[in-house]
């Protein structure tokens, strides 16, 4: 389950862009994505695991993801290259679904 929380941190950072998203707001959104009937977790679970994986993995300047000068606002580190392919990654993801065209109506008329 940690994997999929961490895909859905990286997917919202990537969709923030470089103004990030605080802490609260990334947390919300893994638990929307992540919450179903079937499998039901519990936001204060979500919360802790979003606020540890994020304080984790901005320590360092070459990490992937970086604290903005806000105080508990986070975005991608855009200038390494691993994070522009994993950006270009979750674009590419994203299926681009065609419209539909009505097939023809072939039914017998009234009149």
């Amino acid at each position: 389950m940690s994997t999929l929380y961490e895909q859905e941190i990286f997917r919202v950072l990537s969709e923030a862009g470089e103004d990030g998203l605080a802490m609260q707001k990334i947390a919300l959104h893994v638990f929307n994505a992540c919450n179903s009937l079937f499998n039901p977790v519990s936001y204060e679970e979500v919360y802790a695991f979003v606020s540890r994986f994020l304080i984790a993995k901005s320590h360092s300047q070459a990490s992937l993801i970086k604290r903005t000068a806000l105080r508990g606002v986070y975005h991608l580190n855009f200038d390494l290259k691993e994070t522009q392919q994993l950006v270009l990654k979750f674009k590419d993801a994203v299926p681009v679904e065609e419209p539909k065209k009505p097939a023809p109506d072939t039914s017998p008329t009234l009149f």
